[in-house]
Parts: C-alpha cells; sequence; structure tokens
C-alpha cells in the first residue's frame, strides 16, 4: 500500500479492526518514511456485484456506467440530476436485493426501461433502442407503437367517479 501523501511503498498496518456492519476490513496505517497515517478498507471481491454480458463475459457492475446510460436517454428532457441518481439507486438497490452475485446485464436493461417508461416515454425509446440494438426502423416504429398504444389506452379507460 503506497502513502498517500509521499509515496512511499513501505507503511505499516498500526490497527486493523471491522467496519460497524462487519462486511469490510478497516486498516489504519502508518508511512515508514513520514509517518503520515491513513486509513484503508478492504471488502471481498465477491460480495460486489458482478454482470454478464451478451457475449457471456462477466466484469464488475459499474454505477458510473450505469448513470452514462440513463443521462444519455434523457439529455435534453425534462428530468433534473436528483432523479437520475434516484433511478440509479433504485436499479442498483433492485439487483442487490436479488441476492444474486452474478447478474446478466439483460436484467439491468430491463429495469431501466421499466423506470424510464414511467418517468419519461422520449428517454425510454432513446434507451430501449440503444439497449435492443435496433437495426431496422421497424423496430424503432413497433416499439414506438406499443408506447403510443399503452398511452392510448390510459387515456380510453374509463374513469370510476363517472
Amino acid at each position: 500500500m503506497n502513502c498517500p501523501d509521499c509515496g512511499n511503498e513501505r507503511t505499516r498496518v498500526i490497527d486493523t479492526g471491522t467496519d460497524a456492519d462487519g462486511t469490510s476490513v478497516r486498516r489504519r496505517r502508518e508511512c515508514q518514511r513520514c509517518s503520515f497515517r491513513f486509513t484503508t478498507y478492504e471488502r471481498p471481491e465477491w460480495q460486489s456485484l458482478q454482470v454478464k454480458k451478451r457475449g457471456g463475459t462477466i466484469e464488475p457492475f459499474d454505477r458510473q456506467k450505469l448513470r452514462t446510460g440513463i443521462e444519455r436517454a434523457v439529455e435534453k428532457r425534462d428530468v433534473t440530476e436528483t432523479t437520475v441518481t434516484a433511478l440509479v439507486d433504485d436499479v442498483e438497490s433492485e439487483l442487490q436485493n436479488r441476492g444474486a452475485r452474478i447478474v446478466a446485464s439483460s436484467l439491468i436493461g430491463e429495469l431501466v426501461s421499466e423506470n424510464l417508461r414511467t418517468l419519461d416515454k422520449v428517454a425510454y425509446i432513446r434507451f430501449v433502442s440503444v439497449y435492443k440494438a435496433f437495426s431496422e426502423p421497424q423496430e424503432f416504429l413497433r416499439e414506438l407503437d406499443a408506447v403510443l398504444d399503452a398511452e392510448r389506452d390510459d387515456f380510453d379507460a374509463p374513469s370510476d367517479s363517472q
């Protein structure tokens, strides 16, 4: 572990303990050159969420990558940063709550799609056109028709107040 102050490679552990929830190890360290003290946290890699891509490769879950995809979909739409953060939090929480260590990228896409569909229809269309890798205009049109049909059904539904 390199010293964050002087960059020296030689540090020693002064104190070791677990964090409050017991999921990571806290180590208090001291640089042997400059005596700078700092804390590191270690957690087992197996606890981190992994994503299985379409091609079969597995990579660590990247919250920023998820956020970037959502931001691209809501670009120039009336969606706040706070809303994007909440959406990312919701998707990540849902994935964690499933209890699986490895999740399919398609599951992440479905969760984001569901949330965007209720949040902003244009952002939803943008997202699924990339997520589902539309290669033909007809695919785009089918998805757009499905959104419009659902909106029409919501509009045409009889109200209970009559």
